[in-house]
């Protein structure tokens, strides 16, 4: 089978999976995760990185291949988090550019080798950081690595946070060829760890979050965003967002081929000209029709990170979590364009913007000035604009006991034991539901029915009909029950002879609830103008004792 073939087959598989996800948000767990991967060299103190620019092509859903510009590394990388060492790459070239981790206080120096085509200079900068910068030439913004040669930044990771980097030689045609990427810095020290605040890496909490019974597989970056209480997290996510015009692209590509048989400073054989010293692209007017999450456009940005039919595009999208879950969502907006992109379930919110914590004048419990950071229906990125925030989905006010919990089901009828003080009243975290896999239920719901006509042993009562899987299918995808836990694909299902939740692409008997996130300007839900596509991903959460391993 033709690779055309082969991508328009599994853009055909995977839309008729969306198409199911859209009308029933409901979801067999996969194990095709995401985290917040990158690259990070320790010594001394000092955090060194050798990166290179240069051109080669990503794919689009469409089976279009894209001639891009990118940074990569130059050499051997250490991958974090180290899970992902045994399965993790650094090409020499990589869109977005590798994820550099470092750690407050450290002192950062980024060497860069210049392997652009077309005899064009190549740099980066770094916003929110004081620079300074060795070798290459003077350029507008800083100083610029020559063709084939390198140029040498070093700065000091002054503040945790997250924030973006990006070429400062002709922005308006190198970031859109790909010359973006994150600068992701952790805190020197985990606020509130030994007080119960953070839990530490490998306590018990959070095996907790990883799924109940499961160890070593915490793929947090730290215990929290920043040298604040409040900003504890229990996992975390990074999207890179960005839009993309192939005829710019298409320029970029046809002039590097050319002179590669019309060299500078020589004459064009078939017209006579004098070959062009440098490129020279129209990046005017611009017309975008691919948007990116982290490189990739759905469905592509929901396969696994590192997964190696995506060569130089590492990073995915796609989140899940457990309920519960405080989860750092770490956001870049690159490009030209703003986007609006909006995560269902809930709010997000606010910590800091470009390494900046958004704090009130009011010093709370904790000693520290308390967070004001707003709650966010859409996160609205700018260009080169980066934030942070938490996102968490609790199922809190649904009116529907999301375990399907009922005392018909064998080995469902457990108690909720609410817990009755702090920020968690309300929710069973015992050690009880720990064990029964329903931590962090509602209690309030508990033994509630979403269904009003049931076809299974849920009682009758609820808002929703459920349809009757011969006579509508539930989809290969879909798990066929809205809920919950350990054999929630048999909770709703009655008499009928078409057992839901048996989908031969995934075996997994664990049913997760999965919600879009995707950017609210319609257009940026496209790939190339067909639906859907572009910045869309799936956000899943799954049950507490189902195990989300991020690597795979």
């Amino acid at each position: 089978m033709t690779y055309l073939k082969m991508k328009a087959r599994k853009v055909e598989l995977q839309l008729a999976r969306i198409v199911v996800i859209v009308v029933s948000t409901l979801l067999l767990a996969s194990t095709g995760k995401a985290a917040t991967p990158g690259i990070t060299a320790a010594a001394g103190g000092a955090s060194r990185f050798n990166l290179t620019a240069a051109a080669n092509y990503i794919s689009q859903p469409d089976g279009m291949q894209i001639y891009s510009w990118g940074y990569g590394c130059a050499g051997a990388a250490t991958y974090a988090p180290a899970t992902f060492a045994s399965v993790g790459f650094c090409p020499t070239m990589q869109i977005p550019g590798p994820t550099l981790i470092v750690t407050e206080g450290q002192t950062v120096t980024v060497t860069l080798t210049n392997n652009l085509p077309g005899r064009a200079n190549a740099s980066i900068v770094f916003p929110g950081f004081n620079v300074s910068a060795t070798g290459g030439a003077a350029g507008l913004q800083t100083r610029e690595a020559l063709p084939g040669g390198s140029v040498t930044y070093t700065f000091q990771a002054t503040t945790p946070g997250t924030r973006a980097y990006y070429s400062g030689t002709q922005p308006d045609f190198q970031i859109e060829m790909g010359l973006y990427g994150a600068v992701v810095v952790l805190p020197s020290s985990a606020p509130g760890t030994g007080t119960g605040q953070c839990a530490s890496l490998g306590s018990d909490i959070a095996q907790v979050r990883l799924g109940a019974g499961n160890t070593g597989h915490d793929l947090r970056l730290a215990s929290a965003a920043y040298d604040h209480p409040e900003t504890c997290y229990d996992r975390e996510y990074l999207f890179q967002f960005m839009e993309l015009d192939p005829r710019i692209h298409r320029q970029a590509e046809e002039q590097a081929l050319a002179m590669v048989t019309c060299p500078p400073g020589g004459t064009n054989t078939t017209t006579g000209d004098p070959c062009p010293m440098t490129l020279n692209v129209m990046t005017e007017p611009y017309r975008p029709v691919y948007y990116l999450i982290n490189g990739r456009a759905m469905p592509d940005d929901m396969d696994a990170d590192y997964a190696p039919n995506y060569t130089h595009q590492p990073y995915n999208g796609n989140p899940h979590m457990h309920p519960g879950d405080l989860v750092l969502v770490r956001i870049v907006g690159q490009g030209r364009w703003a986007h609006p992109f909006h995560e269902h379930g809930n709010h997000v919110r606010l910590l800091a913007r470009d390494g900046n914590l958004i704090l009130s004048q009011n010093v709370g419990t904790t000693g520290r000035a308390d967070l004001a950071g707003r709650m966010e229906f859409t996160t609205d990125t700018y260009p080169g604009q980066a934030m942070d925030g938490i996102f968490y989905w609790s199922g809190k006010g649904l009116g529907w006991d999301i375990y399907g919990h009922t005392p018909a089901f064998a080995g469902a009828n457990v108690p909720c034991n609410p817990n009755t003080s702090g920020p968690n009243a309300g929710f069973d975290t015992s050690s009880t539901a720990i064990a029964n896999g329903n931590y962090f239920e509602w209690c309030a719901d508990h033994h509630h029915p979403l269904e009003q006509n049931p076809l299974g042993q849920i009682a009758s009562g609820g808002p929703v009909a459920q349809f009757d899987s011969t006579i509508a299918t539930h989809g290969l995808w879909d798990a066929g029950t809205p809920y919950l836990g350990e054999n929630a694909t048999t909770r709703n299902k009655g008499a009928t002879p078409l057992a839901p939740g048996k989908a031969s692409q995934n075996p997994l008997q664990e049913s997760g609830i999965a919600f879009m996130w995707h950017s609210h300007n319609e257009r940026e839900i496209t790939t190339n103008d067909i639906f859907p596509g572009g910045m869309l991903m799936m956000m899943l959460v799954d049950p507490p004792d189902f195990f989300i391993d991020e690597t795979l």
